[in-house]
């Protein structure tokens, strides 16, 4: 019977889903048909599969090849589908045996002379393959450590066409060449993940943990590199224990950039889960660093305030790819200079902010990608960036000064839990703080502290942080101490504080309250998390 069935996936967003791929070999005009809403690149797979068959020593039928992808509603797209077309083929030919194939996922590009390429989003895919109940999927070696993250599932990691066919033979390295190797999911791959991977400090994906110096010694960055600021430093810790958006204002010099990046430094790792949601994010846009499979530190995105809306909140014209929000689930997203990026690039990101998702849609299509990330944003007082003040420097106007601020929309800013403006560290601050300045260890443990506190108190529930909870249910199950809230409404009823800005002081409220290992928000902590929300001066 000249039909053959094999099985892939085919991604919208890190969403995966199964397509089967049905190859018929008939009489008829020699060629090859491709159905099932391909893409112009899975179109020029016909000749790119018929020379990696043919290089690879194998026969290609000289008769009418009719290849379908099913669902054909959905759209396939990218280079995915070559492993699977090509052993398609060579099973309706006769070639391979056809039981060799069953429960089996092939992912891979094919290069012309046979070799077997990696692809994005294998992580998501498998992941979509074994929810199916598919047991064993065979992808480029280069993808194995990746694949292997998936417990439960038998991984074939082969270098070439030659080495796929062989293996489905039961004849592995009959023709030369490596034979494909096999691992169990969920297992460690000797030398393949070095115990995750933290993406670094700045906009570099690749995950740069700090720079070297002249001596080749690489300096991590340190909380205690920053001198002065104690309130900022303080509103820093409280963001990484709560998980609550952060605003820095101040002239330029003052350390916002320099505490927004040392924030990664005081967060803890993410927990299994987490970390195949990043990896998988990350997987999909084709920035997963090369022999690190999974990435087991929370992510740190800086992009360039020139950077369009599709850039940050993702999009494309052709496949959906994430963007910096998404890349900073469960991470920190960091806006440098916040008003120079343009406003309907930082009004795209209420909806995140809020729901902890964006939805990318396009005809026919709706991609969701997760997005619970920490914002952190750092922007001048004016346009001059010079110092207010007795010094004289700045020769703004009041008018040009809130003009500049005011790309900093009034919804935006009410979605900030935290608001610190900071000044100049002065010469005695510089000098008496090298001595007391704590280091990101001392930080951290006192954030994952906190957050086990947090943690406890939310067991059972589907939140993890206090920035999480809704706000009826903040308010239901976890009030504050009685009349802690007086000053709070007050600011209420004279316009000062939004119904959204009361919430979110509660769950402020409440990290200062694990943070300092107290059952429940006092008065002390409700007013601290007002005076954070309104805005303090360092």
């Amino acid at each position: 019977m000249p039909l053959a069935r094999t099985s892939s996936v085919a991604l919208i967003g890190v969403t995966g889903h199964v397509v089967e791929v049905e190859v018929d070999i008939a009489n008829g005009l020699v060629g090859m048909i491709l159905v099932g809403l391909p893409d112009t690149a899975l179109r020029e797979a016909r000749d790119r599969i018929r020379a990696a068959i043919v290089n690879s020593g194998e026969q290609w039928p000289q008769r009418k090849i009719t290849v379908g992808l099913s669902p054909a509603s959905l759209p396939k797209r990218g280079s995915w589908f070559d492993l699977a077309i090509a052993i398609g083929v060579l099973t309706a030919a006769g070639t391979v045996p056809r039981p060799a194939s069953d429960g089996m996922m092939f992912f891979g590009e094919l290069g012309l002379d046979g070799r077997l390429r990696p692809v994005r989003g294998v992580l998501p895919a498998v992941a979509a393959a074994a929810g199916r109940g598919y047991g064993t999927v065979m992808v480029a070696e280069q993808n194995a450590p990746e694949a292997a993250l998936v417990p439960g599932v038998r991984v074939i990691a082969a270098s070439s066409l030659t080495a796929a066919v062989d293996w489905l033979r039961g004849t592995p390295a009959l023709r030369g060449g490596p034979p494909a190797a096999e691992f169990e999911g969920g297992q460690e791959l000797s030398g393949s993940r070095g115990g995750g991977k933290r993406l670094g400090v700045g906009a570099d994906p690749g995950g740069r943990a700090g720079q070297a110096n002249g001596s080749g010694i690489t300096a991590a960055p340190d909380l205690a590199d920053l001198l002065g600021q104690p309130t900022a430093r303080r509103a820093a810790e409280v963001s990484a224990a709560g998980g609550h958006h952060l605003s820095l204002l101040g002239p330029p010099g003052a350390g916002k950039t320099m505490l927004a990046e040392r924030i990664p430094t005081i967060l803890p790792r993410l927990d299994t889960a987490a970390a195949l949601e990043v990896t998988a994010i990350h997987s999909v846009a084709g920035i997963l660093p090369p022999q690190v499979p999974l990435l087991t530190d929370p992510p740190f995105m800086a992009p360039h305030h020139t950077a369009t809306k599709a850039a940050i909140v993702g999009g494309g014209s052709g496949i959906i790819v994430p963007g910096s929000a998404s890349l900073a689930h469960r991470g920190v997203l960091f806006l440098d200079e916040a008003p120079e990026f343009a406003t309907d690039v930082l009004d795209a990101l209420r909806q995140p902010l809020e729901a902890g998702e964006v939805a990318v849609a396009r005809l026919g299509v709706i991609t969701i990608f997760p997005a619970k990330f920490t914002l952190v944003l750092a922007a001048n007082p004016c346009p001059c960036a010079k110092m207010i003040g007795p010094a004289e420097g700045c020769w703004c106007s009041p008018a040009a000064r809130r003009r500049y601020l005011g790309r900093l929309s009034g919804p935006l800013l009410d979605r900030v839990d935290l608001k610190i403006e900071l000044e100049p560290v002065s010469r005695k601050e510089l000098l008496n703080d090298r001595t007391f300045a704590e280091s990101s260890q001392t930080v951290a443990l006192r954030v994952v502290e906190a957050r086990e506190r947090a943690a406890h108190r939310l067991r059972g529930t589907p939140w993890r942080l206090n920035a999480e909870i809704p706000g009826s249910q903040l308010r239901r199950m976890w009030p504050p101490a009685p009349g802690s809230l007086a000053v709070v409404e007050r600011s209420l009823e004279r316009g000062q504080i939004s119904a959204r800005g009361v919430v979110k002081v509660i769950r402020t409220a409440w990290t200062l309250a694990d943070l300092a290992g107290r059952p429940r928000p006092g008065q002390d902590e409700c007013h601290a998390a007002l005076g954070l929300w309104l805005g303090i001066r360092r």
